[in-house]
């Protein structure tokens, strides 16, 4: 092993048999599910089927506990509706439940056949290779469409708006991505002698406990409050963790930004930053002064609804505290202008010097960096140049290689600068979840020649427009590497059972991969390939697995000794070798190289004249216990606990508009219109509504696409991302509401 590498000492084998049963350690990394990666026990009886899943109790992240998803993993596994074998249909059958079954030579021969025909005719450019949620097939995808030639990876999300924005964000004027330090990085965890439990921990725009990234756990949240950690929530919703916190800030939607620089005026008015930090390691803060400036709390307060009291009281609280820490989410990046808000934001842990200290913010350790991309240099510089993007959103040409997904569909629609004739898409089901205006991203992939779709079941995106459908495994049908994101460790995912004739997402892209270009994909085999990949840690992928997990050593204070920077060098991986308050990244991309706020369009202070017609705000996507963006909605037990798409209002805006608790009710934007079940709850603002995202219903008619577009929220959410490129409103927008009538 890689010196200084730590293992957790287990009582037992990762292999082993007890009660009957044959039982394995390993690590629950979708499909289905999230991006956590959670420690579990799984449990296979003497004919090979998954028989039950547990939480692992010597998982130092998990310590046991287990969300219901993964303890409800047997039933999606062996649940009747999954896909088990390839399927086909003819072009002119799209929309059509009229599937033929074939063999996977024979689908790789017809994949193979028709990608390398559009290669030939078109160049390898006219295939967008696109994924949903991050999961782990972000390594395997990116070498898939690199190795084919194609530089248009991509997520089918407007502005690539779900943790890109803060990642690209954060690497821009850090040179690094900076998550909340819960000792996470410790095998002994909280017992680390070096490390502090956080004076106060703020989360903003995240629900830890139902939703999770940057291998955060909402358990840690409560764990280090029972250690004395105290709690500022900033969140619209009356939430169980808002409850027991010393603040509750319920922003407006979409103006994150806004609080962020007010508070970051009451910090830097009353004197309570952190100079000597702030004048040895940042950039800029002079400029960043001034504009905090323009943002006085009374300002602010307007802008946020946020009552002014509140956020002089929070920004008192993250200025006063020895230590401080973010645990923060999505909806910062589901605003138009989100790498603004998510610059202001993490600008007041900078400020107060809270970066790379015990329980503050600290750089993410990686083990191997394979967020953007792996095998990038495969592609070659003429390729690279034509990907879809960067010469409109400079900041592309920065860090992730992805396809700026916004003019890749305006680009498939015009042809301009090329066309678009074929798509992979991979665990994404994105005319049900992540496309806005779902019915312009539909019409806009139907015009493609040929689209591959690999998932575990059928969607809406795969009865609207497959041409040919692979079956792929969930966590426990194969073998797989974990380098969640985060705190990276090395833990494994391993196969337990087998169904049908499913096939790993790896093992998939591995074998067209090494067709396309095998020079590119020299592994005869996934656990191989894994094994190279594992270089660092000098481990085989048999290794990893019996000692899994595996920690990478890491120390505080990097900055000071060179360990940030690849020159060896004191300071941060910046041009100027501090944090950019001011940013050089953005200046050169032509941005604002300081933290702004811009309203949200359309919203109360963006489109006033709409509010008569459009009295409401909307907000969309958060998460639920049992469903994870547009899956589960087939699996029963999971159905049971969220049967109906929900729109979460207060009973008294309900009674103002004649609904009652269970109604079907119209909710409407000025673009469109989406179905929800009404659900009154006195923890929404009077003048905000919640609705669930990714719905559609798997017992409906798949040549109806299973009612994606009566129930999709993004009926209402337009193609339209922020000055950058990244960031769009998926989280905040207008509507009015009215009941379902008779028929509709």
């Amino acid at each position: 092993m890689a010196e200084g590498y730590r293992i957790v000492q287990h009582d037992k084998p990762f292999q082993y048999q007890e009660g009957g049963f044959d039982v394995t350690r390993g690590c629950a990394w979708t499909g289905p599910g999230c991006h956590l990666g959670c420690g579990v026990i799984m449990y296979t009886d003497e004919e090979g089927k998954l028989a039950k899943c547990e939480g692992d109790p010597e998982d130092p992240w998990t310590n046991g506990r287990l969300c219901m998803r993964c303890l409800d993993v047997p039933e999606v596994t062996h649940h009747k509706e999954r896909l088990q074998y390839p399927m086909k249909r003819a072009r002119e059958d799209r929309g059509l439940d009229k599937w033929e079954r074939i063999t996977w030579d024979e689908a790789y021969d017809l994949i193979t056949d028709e990608f390398m025909a559009m290669k030939e005719q078109y160049g390898a450019e006219s295939v967008i290779f696109a994924q949903g949620t991050g999961r782990d097939i972000a390594a395997y995808i990116t070498r898939l469409s690199w190795s084919f030639g194609s530089p248009n990876y991509t997520g089918l999300l407007s502005g690539q708006a779900c943790y890109l924005p803060r990642i690209a964000g954060m690497a821009a004027t850090t040179g690094a991505p900076w998550i909340p330090d819960a000792a996470q990085q410790f095998p002994e965890r909280y017992d680390h002698p070096d490390y502090e439990v956080p004076e106060v921990m703020f989360v903003w725009g995240n629900y830890p406990l139902k939703s999770n990234i940057e291998g955060f756990y909402g358990h840690w949240v409560i764990d280090l409050m029972k250690r004395g950690m105290k709690l500022v929530t900033v969140d619209p919703k009356v939430t169980w963790l808002a409850t027991k916190s010393e603040l509750h800030l319920r922003v407006r939607p979409g103006t994150d930004a806004a609080l962020a620089l007010g508070m970051m005026n009451v910090i830097i008015e009353e004197d309570l930053y952190d100079h000597e930090f702030v004048d040895n390691w940042c950039y800029g803060f002079d400029e960043l002064a001034a504009r905090a400036k323009e943002f006085p709390v009374e300002r602010v307060s307007e802008i946020t609804w946020v009552p002014a009291d509140k956020i002089v009281a929070a920004a008192r609280m993250l200025g006063n505290a020895k230590n401080s820490t973010l645990q923060w989410g999505v909806a910062v990046d589901m605003t138009r202008e989100a790498m603004p808000a998510g610059q202001a934001i993490l600008a007041l842990w900078e400020i107060t010097g809270n970066m790379e200290r015990p329980g503050g913010m600290i750089v993410a350790p990686e083990i191997l960096s394979v967020a953007g991309g792996w095998g990038r240099e495969i592609l070659g510089q003429e390729q690279e140049a034509k990907r879809i993007g960067i010469q409109k959103y400079p900041l592309f040409n920065f860090g992730f290689a992805v396809s700026q997904p916004d003019e890749t569909v305006k680009t498939i629609e015009t042809g301009d600068p090329y066309e678009i004739h074929g798509a992979w898409l991979q665990t994404t089901n994105p005319i049900a979840c992540m496309g806005a205006d779902p019915q312009r991203l539909y019409k806009a992939l139907n015009k493609l020649d040929f689209i591959v779709v690999v998932d575990l079941f059928k969607t809406p995106t795969i009865a609207a427009l497959a041409d040919v459908v692979l079956p792929a495994c969930t966590f426990p049908e194969r073998n797989g590497i974990a380098f969640v994101s985060g705190a990276q460790r090395g833990s494994t995912i391993n196969k337990v059972t087998d169904v049908g004739e499913c096939r790993s997402d790896m093992q998939i892209n591995l074998e067209l991969g090494k067709r396309w270009n095998p020079e590119a994909w020299p592994w005869d085999n996934v656990d191989e390939m894994f094994t190279d990949m594992l270089k660092p840690t000098d481990m085989s992928f048999e290794e990893l697995q019996e000692v899994a997990p595996a920690y990478q050593p890491i120390e505080y204070y990097r900055y000071k000794t060179g360990k940030l920077r690849k020159d060896g060098t004191p300071g941060f991986n910046t041009p100027t070798g501090r944090i950019e308050l001011w940013s050089n990244f953005y200046n050169q991309a032509g941005l604002d190289p300081l933290p702004y706020f811009e309203e949200p369009e359309p919203g109360p202070g963006a489109t006033p004249e709409l509010m008569d017609e459009f009295p409401l705000v909307m907000t969309s996507g958060a998460r639920t216990w049992g469903m994870f963006h547009s899956e589960h909605r087939q699996i029963e037990r999971m159905r049971h606990y969220r049967p109906w798409p929900l729109m979460e209002i207060h009973p008294d805006t309900a009674a103002k508009y004649g609904i009652q608790d269970g109604d079907w009710v119209w909710m409407e934007g000025p673009m469109g219109r989406a179905k929800r079940k009404a659900k009154l709850t006195p923890v929404m603002d009077r003048r905000i509504v919640s609705c669930d995202h990714g719905w559609w219903f798997p017992e409906g008619d798949p040549e109806k696409f299973y009612d994606v577009f009566d129930l999709n929220i993004n009926n209402t959410l337009p193609w339209i991302p922020g000055k950058s490129g990244f960031g769009s409103n998926y989280k905040s927008s207008i509507c009015k509401i009215y009941k379902v009538e008779e028929g509709e």
